[in-house]
């Protein structure tokens, strides 16, 4: 053994040994409880980043204390490869995104792989595999069949820097998610999921996502946005019906205009011949349509100089146009109550409309609809037979008057949307569908996939070059065999991580896209990943699982189990980019201190689901620690290796503990105590505290070093068994020194396979017994006896008591009353 501590051998020694055993591959095993975690996949940008590191090592910490409870743990790890960095990346350097991308994935493997992450590597998936996307091509085949992937115009959000189109969900603030660039809205052809037909399910299944932050579950159960009101409908004149959905039809007879989105079919075919209409439409294009932002939106629109007919009171009701209505929500229309709706009130303030109140408050408190919207549910009025009727009433009556005559009927309204799924870039997985003159939009044959992107391009500006590979575009209609052209847009980088977790189970499947042992691994135990994902990624791959459940690929409801949202990494406060210049770079941290000692920072200075702020004297102390540690084996290896060749079954027994000092006792109890506390926080994942629990222990081991007035045999034997405690509660953490230590100190095996320490009976064995004196039921003092004590001798200890005597003050005592092991009541004559 080494007399210092040199880091950078230690953990090559460690890390070769656990290549050449290949020590984390795993298979299927019915009879051992499985244990499957995974980190969100990185996109292979070049370099681990310290939230990188952060990430993983919370994963990897997770996964190797689990296997230490016995349990077959699968840990893989894959790359998120297509996307529009690669692109960027391929413009500014002159290369192919695909060279690009590979190298980087090579760069940040051997990274990983420093840092002793316990991956099975020979899963590894890449997203941008022909091997991988051909799954991807024919599980949209299959969904094309049963109608879950459409194509139609729509009014999309473009980004105007990235090129492409974004879901609502990947704008933020009215900005891409990537680019930060204003989104615009344009009408182009789109592909679409589905996910509206889940909806309903999606929302009722996060009640069963019990290991999940509520923050999260609250997020998407506000994105599904699912409301319960009547669509009713207004019929025209001169153009089809105009349907409003509504969850306050207690409001009907407040409606004084119908306002339409400058999308609406009606308002598009009158600008055909309305220059002026034609113009707001065009202003109107590039509004953003966050609810946050539509809300402080300055509120325009025209009059379209046409009426519809009031369902009830057969009322004209003027129709608007205006800027604050969105088409992609409901029917692009809404019945406007000025009265009761903030947004309604500000148009019509604007534009001289009536304001007209059919509900008060329930007190009979009045209010000033001139000056605000009253928007709180209440009593109506003006509301022919239905005044007097409360809000919740009204909903209830309206809703049957209404569908009497045929002209509303309850719905339910999701604010979700489908999926847009396509993107106009090249760094894409291919649409497997084939574009035919005669025969339209057709899938591409099973046997020709996978539709296989090719690689060796040199990008020249930001728009795809696949229209112009002959190659590639120009292909046969497989009906007609006439000349056709392939689908240049590329699916969404989401779609590939949607379903990637289950690939992991069976990457090496050739015939189908998933088998058995997806099965087995599934749900995914453990997830780890940033809580920014929480309504893009995990929405869509919840989405996705449910799909690949329907397909008959899968036998569960939902991918994740438990979920962990780890917090930021800050620096001075802020979160690390290189724009602010306060990136910490894990490389040059590796190469100084070590893996092991980046490792127990980032476990170290935060709870995992807190932010992380950087300190390099943090980084100073956990180094000092190892080295603490590692001096402390090299100064006790004797005494350690004399333990370890003794028999393992009478270690503990051959023991003389009676001529053991009670502060050594104190010692190995403390020591056990601090285990179970640290089991209990692994299984919490508050793994700061499993750091000081290691910190707490190994300074109870400092107090046995010298057995000079302690007796030898006992400290010894504390030493071994507390040092092999701390071993394998910070195994997880720092893999590499325990691994090298349990080797070097002649502990059984490799600590890798080593189970969790269990408690020791002798540890916590009493000698006495704290007992409760009382002096006429009153506490008077409490006193420590020995265990096996008869009751003649309670009785004396009890009465020669200092305290008891003086709460005596001489009265003779009548009885003893003694509750065994806990408490001595003395009653005295009155």
């Amino acid at each position: 053994m080494e007399e210092q501590y040199k880091p950078q051998d230690i953990e090559a020694n460690a890390q070769r040994y656990w290549q050449e055993k290949c020590c984390f591959q795993v298979v299927e095993d019915v009879n051992q409880e499985k244990f499957y975690c995974l980190s969100m996949m990185p996109y292979p940008s070049g370099h681990l980043h310290m939230g990188h590191v952060r990430n993983y090592t919370i994963g990897d910490v997770i996964a190797r204390y689990q296997r230490m409870l016995g349990k077959n743990v699968l840990q893989p790890m894959s790359w998120d490869a297509f996307g529009l960095p690669a692109e960027n990346a391929a413009h500014k350097h002159h290369i192919p995104p695909a060279a690009w991308t590979r190298q980087n994935i090579n760069d940040m493997r051997q990274q990983m792989q420093q840092l002793g992450f316990a991956y099975d590597w020979s899963r590894e998936v890449t997203t941008c595999d022909p091997d991988y996307y051909r799954w991807e091509q024919w599980f949209f085949l299959q969904l094309y069949k049963k109608g879950l992937v459409y194509k139609k115009n729509a009014e999309v959000n473009w980004d105007p820097v990235d090129q492409t189109v974004l879901a609502n969900e990947q704008v933020i603030n009215g900005r891409g998610w990537r680019s930060g660039a204003l989104v615009e809205r344009r009408e182009i052809p789109q592909w679409f999921l589905a996910i509206t037909h889940y909806a309903e399910e999606l929302l009722n299944d996060l009640t069963h996502l019990t290991h999940w932050p509520e923050q999260v579950k609250t997020m998407q159960r506000n994105w599904i946005g699912r409301s319960e009101g009547l669509e009713i409908t207004f019929t025209t004149e001169h153009a089809e019906p105009i349907t409003v959905f509504t969850t306050r039809p207690d409001t009907l007879y407040g409606v004084t205009y119908l306002a339409l989105a400058p999308q609406h079919p009606l308002v598009k075919e009158l600008a055909k011949t309305q220059p002026a209409l034609h113009t707001f439409i065009e202003e109107c294009r590039n509004i953003k349509t966050a609810e946050a932002e539509l809300a402080v939106l300055e509120k325009r629109g025209m009059p379209l100089n046409l009426s519809a007919k009031h369902p009830l009171t057969g009322e004209a009701i003027p129709l608007w146009v205006a800027n604050f209505v969105i088409m992609e929500y409901g029917s692009g229309a809404l019945m406007a109550v000025p009265a009761h709706d903030e947004r309604d009130h500000e148009f019509a303030l604007a534009y001289h409309l009536p304001i007209k109140p059919v509900v008060v408050p329930k007190d009979a408190s009045s209010v000033d609809v001139s000056k605000a919207a009253f928007t709180d549910k209440g009593k109506l009025i003006d509301s022919a037979q239905f005044t007097g009727l409360s809000s919740e009433q009204a909903f209830d009556e309206l809703a049957k008057e209404l569908a009497t005559r045929g002209l509303g009927k309850r719905q339910v309204h999701y604010r979700l949307r489908d999926w847009s799924i396509s993107r106009q870039r090249y760094w894409g997985a291919p649409i497997p569908i084939i574009n035919c003159s005669h025969c339209g939009a057709v899938p591409v044959p099973e046997k020709e996939l996978p539709v296989v992107l090719p690689e060796d391009i040199q990008l020249t500006d930001v728009s795809s070059p696949l229209k112009a590979l002959s190659s590639f575009f120009n292909t046969t209609c497989p009906i007609c065999h006439e000349p056709a052209t392939r689908e240049t847009d590329t699916f969404d980088t989401f779609v590939e991580s949607s379903w990637y977790y289950a690939r992991l189970a069976c990457k090496k499947q050739t015939k189908s896209m998933l088998d058995g042992r997806a099965n087995y691994w599934l749900p995914v135990d453990q997830y780890v990943g940033g809580i920014e994902h929480a309504i893009l990624h995990l929405l869509y791959a919840r989405f996705f699982h449910k799909m690949l459940r329907d397909q008959g690929l899968l036998n569960s409801d939902e991918p994740f189990t438990g979920l962990l949202t780890q917090g930021m990494v800050l620096n001075k406060g802020a979160k690390m980019s290189k724009s602010k210049g306060n990136v910490v770079d894990p490389q040059p941290l590796i190469e100084r201190y070590g893996a092991d000692t980046v490792r127990l920072f980032v476990m170290f200075a935060s709870p995992p689901d807190q932010n992380l702020e950087w300190s390099d004297s943090g980084v100073e102390g956990a180094y000092r620690f190892l080295k603490r540690v590692w001096a402390f084996a090299y100064e006790n290896k004797q005494r350690i290796h004399k333990q370890n060749r003794l028999p393992k079954s009478n270690w503990l027994s051959s023991t003389d503990w009676e001529q053991a000092d009670p502060a050594q006792m104190a010692i190995f109890r403390e020591i056990f105590e601090i285990l179970d506390q640290a089991k209990f926080d692994y299984e919490r994942q508050q793994f700061n505290t499993v750091v000081s629990a290691c910190m707490k222990i190994f300074n109870l081991l400092i107090k046995l070093r010298a057995p000079d007035n302690l007796s030898s045999d006992v400290s010894d034997l504390i030493i071994h068994k507390g040092f092999s405690i701390l071993l394998r509660l910070l195994a997880p953490i720092t893999p590499h020194l325990t691994h090298q230590l349990w080797q070097d100190l002649h502990y059984t095996g490799i600590i890798l396979e080593a189970s969790w320490p269990k408690s020791s009976p002798i540890a916590f064995k009493v000698d006495t017994i704290e007992w409760v004196i009382q002096v006429n039921g009153k506490l008077r003092s409490r006193i420590h006896i020995p265990t096996n004590a008869a009751q003649k001798v309670i009785e004396t200890t009890v009465q020669e008591d200092a305290k008891v005597k003086l709460a005596l003050n001489g009265k003779a005592i009548k009885k003893i009353i003694t509750v065994p092991g806990k408490l001595v009541n003395v009653v005295t004559e009155r």
